[in-house]
């Protein structure tokens, strides 16, 4: 049965409504919680035929992956199996795999991951450009990039009206979670799907902080004015930390009422540098406060977020918090990492365990996927010219067998070098020991982009991929009694996780970028800017640059649940502060 809630008179009207709609609301204000119960009731009014599914799209898995347990809870399980809750990227990559030949005359098309695209993007600067040869890839190779699942799929269903018949026949109720925050092929893709399904929009128009990627302060107005929905305004309710003035704090943050007003549950410290201490000190102590407090409220099922401006800033927390230095204790933790540098890493170390024939095989597989970790291991972040010179010189060597320069011939002799090792070594047939030992081998080479990929490859633990790529390897030698077939077997399994949305379990500390924290909620949040590098707003930031930090900022306090503690050098503050 359906959680009895009770439910003011404007959410009672939203269950009645017949028709489009758009939830206004800020964080915490329940507009997840109501769409499900709106979900609830179509489906026990009996509006889906068999077959048929209410969709509900976010954009993070982390998301969806928590809104799949609130469900589960507010929904019976009869109900709950009429849900479907998934990502864009989920969505449309389902939507493509199974009908994205009609846009290429029959071709099948092959999904081009992240880090493999990273790695053939890294020579192009301009965005222009890149945008030019992601296209490019898929109408000549067929390989889609994800920037380009909205796009196609919206191309795609405005081509074939059979098609789009099909997916609103599929499901006749859509709802839209984190609305602000689509770009302009997904709101071309939205459009499609409501021109037959109905369509429930989740938006805060305070928490759009995406506009990097296309989210438009005039997306609310565009679905207004298309869909001509019922509003409903829940804006200044607020349930995640109901009875602390967090929320309060962030709307005040949005006009600068901020400003010398003191809080009960949000604190604003300076902090100042210690002579002999690391500089980041300060944080950590912070944190075990936070730590103190959580235990102290007893239970073990409290969560603490670390979030800070830049993924520079959040490795440098994870490390200091990863040792015992200072005076100060190893604090276990999570990290957002990008999952680019572990992912090409871990394709590297699987054909090493692959092996081959002869280790001259070896070699040139070695050095194949060493030039795709250097090109792809930055993510968004091209390569500098030096690593693009050394890449070209081994595509190089190659295709030729010759390569110039002392520094580059050494990498050669060290690649053929492992490449004996590996071809001499006997293999156990448990993956984690040997993966451990095709691991130490790059780290022994002696060499710095060898010893990189072991370096990358370790952070795959923090990942949490180590036990999904293990499984893989064992049922390899398990069929096989070798590692034959590794290396597309770990690509396949690292592009099965970016579309799972396995419950994560977010008790501990984890530590993230701010951004990252957008649609999760915790304990406490700890907030943490550096001095120079690191900072929410940067001094010569522009006004739309300006708009976005302070968006984000709030995005990152109201995460908390409890209590928000943000960390501010004393000697050259944050303006919003």
């Amino acid at each position: 049965m359906t959680a009895v809630i009770e439910l003011s008179e404007s959410r009672k009207a939203l269950l009645g409504a017949s028709g489009n709609a758009v939830v206004l609301g800020g964080p915490g204000s329940g507009k997840t919680t109501i769409a499900l119960l709106k979900a609830d009731q179509e489906i026990r009014a009996g509006i889906l035929k068999s077959g048929q599914k209410i969709l509900f799209l976010s954009f993070a898995r982390a998301t969806i992956a928590r809104v799949a347990q609130h469900a589960g809870k507010l929904l019976s399980a009869k109900d709950f199996s009429c849900l479907e809750v998934n990502t864009y990227h989920g969505f449309t990559w389902n939507l493509l795999r199974s009908h994205g030949y009609l846009m290429r005359e029959g071709r099948r098309i092959t999904l081009l991951p992240p880090p493999e695209a990273a790695a053939k993007l890294s020579a192009i600067k301009s965005e222009g450009d890149r945008l030019s040869e992601k296209r490019r890839l898929f109408v000549e190779d067929g390989l889609l990039h994800f920037d380009l699942f909205a796009e196609t799929a919206a191309a795609l269903l405005a081509r074939s009206n059979a098609l789009s018949q099909i997916i609103s026949d599929a499901y006749p109720f859509i709802i839209l979670d984190e609305f602000q925050d689509t770009n302009q092929d997904e709101w071309a893709l939205i459009q499609s799907l409501g021109q037959r399904s109905k369509i429930l929009a989740l938006a805060d128009a305070e928490q759009r902080i995406y506009e990097f990627r296309g989210a438009d302060p005039r997306r609310i107005g565009e679905f207004i004015s298309v869909f001509s929905p019922q509003t409903f305004d829940f804006g200044s309710e607020n349930h995640r930390s109901s009875g602390t003035d967090i929320a309060d704090f962030g709307n005040d943050l949005l006009t600068g009422a901020n400003k010398g007003k003191a809080y009960t549950h949000v604190a604003v410290d300076g902090y100042r540098f210690y002579r002999g201490l690391n500089q980041l000190y300060p944080l950590k102590t912070a944190v075990i406060k936070s730590l103190k407090r959580l235990i102290k409220d007893g239970g073990d099922g409290w969560s603490l977020a670390v979030l800070v401006p830049t993924k520079q800033l959040m490795l440098q927390v994870s490390d200091y918090l990863g040792v015992a230095t200072d005076g100060l204790p190893v604090l276990p933790h999570d990290v957002a990492l990008d999952t680019e540098a572990p992912s090409l890493a871990a394709v590297l170390i699987a054909s090493l365990l692959e092996g081959g024939t002869s280790s001259g095989i070896i070699a040139q597989r070695l050095i194949n996927n060493l030039c795709v970790h250097i090109r792809g291991r930055k993510g968004s972040k091209l390569p500098n010219q030096v690593e693009l010179d050394l890449v070209g010189a081994l595509d190089g060597f190659l295709a030729s067998g010759d390569i110039k320069g002392p520094k580059k011939k050494k990498l050669i002799t060290a690649a053929h070098a492992l490449a004996e090792k590996r071809f001499g070594t006997e293999l156990f047939g448990d993956p984690w020991v040997d993966w451990l030992s095709m691991r130490d081998l790059l780290d022994a080479s002696g060499i710095d982009v060898l010893q990189q990929v072991a370096s990358d490859a370790k952070y795959l633990r923090l990942l949490h991929k180590g036990a999904a790529l293990r499984s893989r390897l064992s049922e390899l030698w398990r069929s096989t009694g070798s590692y034959f077939g590794a290396e597309s077997a770990v690509r396949d399994a690292l592009v099965q996780e970016h579309f799972s949305a396995s419950l994560k379990d977010w008790k501990g500390i984890h530590v993230m970028t701010i951004h990252k924290s957008k649609g999760k909620e915790f304990s406490e949040v700890v907030i943490y800017e550096g001095s120079h590098q690191g900072k929410i707003l940067r001094g010569n930031a522009s006004d739309r640059e300006r708009g976005q930090a302070l968006l984000a900022l709030r995005v990152g306090v109201t995460r908390a649940m409890r209590r928000a503690t943000i960390l501010t050098p004393a000697n050259d503050p944050c303006s919003f502060l």
